[in-house]
């Protein structure tokens, strides 16, 4: 599938900006830090199933508060054996994912035969998030890294997060912003280790949908992506059937105490 290009300028440089930055570079600035995400990615949710793991997102990104970003793909095959996906400040996923270029391609240049595997790169990650949260310059994301590798008894599942500082932990199902508060129960009732694909799928897109409902920064315009043992599959963003006729949604503030 070929590749989402983030083309779209957030504005240009005059002549005064890029003497500003000279003399930053100079040393007559002191040097400064992101202090605050401007463009970002809500929730990742995935999850492994009976053949490997899956991940799904939309592919929206906010722009402060206005969702000014519509087709942006924050899920990226990783090597051979893994899936990564990423919620918060896009620009920083972006860093990330030259950071596991580099590292890719270097494992690769030593041509021995093996490969990174999910385990190995997200043990990779936790050092990288964790050693900029020290430098109190950190990345402004939460990774989701999944993955199938061929082991000592056979495909090994590997599901594992990690956050802007550093935590980090390996799960049978995950979701990062807002999902970890609305889709996690969710997941914990209905998940199970023997799930075909077709069963994941409606599973996620059940979490998915209520995301769309309730978190502002979602966008009816979602992403799945699988891992197997054969290999990493992005599939084409699609929508969701959705219905808004609840009675709810119509007076929300209705009952309400002190409401208008």
């Amino acid at each position: 599938m070929e590749e989402q290009k983030w083309d779209q300028p957030m504005g240009g440089f005059n002549a005064a900006s890029r003497s500003q930055m000279a003399e930053a570079a100079a040393g007559g600035e002191e040097s400064q830090r992101t202090l605050y995400p401007y463009v970002t990615g809500t929730s990742v949710i995935a999850l492994k199933y009976k053949d490997g793991v899956i991940m799904a997102c939309d592919t929206g990104a906010s722009y402060g508060s206005t969702l000014r970003y519509k087709s942006v793909e924050r899920i990226k095959a990783v090597g051979k054996h893994s899936l990564i996906g990423g919620s918060g400040e896009f620009s920083d996923f972006q860093e990330i994912l030259r950071y596991l270029d580099e590292l890719t391609l270097s494992d690769h240049m030593w041509d021995d035969g093996n490969s990174l595997g999910p385990k190995e790169i997200h043990s990779y990650l936790t050092r990288v998030m964790y050693n900029r949260r020290n430098k109190f310059d950190p990345l402004w994301n939460a990774l989701v890294l999944g993955g199938v590798k061929m082991g000592p008894k056979g495909a090994e599942k590997y599901l594992g997060m990690v956050n802007m500082i550093g935590t980090h932990f390996e799960e049978n199902h995950i979701a990062t912003g807002f999902g970890n508060h609305l889709a996690i129960p969710i997941l914990r009732a209905e998940w199970s280790e023997d799930m075909t694909f077709e069963e994941a799928v409606k599973l996620v897109e059940k979490c998915l949908l209520v995301l769309l409902y309730r978190d502002r920064s979602s966008i009816n315009k979602f992403q799945v992506a699988k891992i197997t043992t054969e290999g990493a599959t992005i599939y084409p963003p699609y929508s969701l059937k959705t219905f808004w006729g609840f009675s709810h949604f119509e007076n929300p503030a209705q009952g309400a105490v002190g409401s208008w």
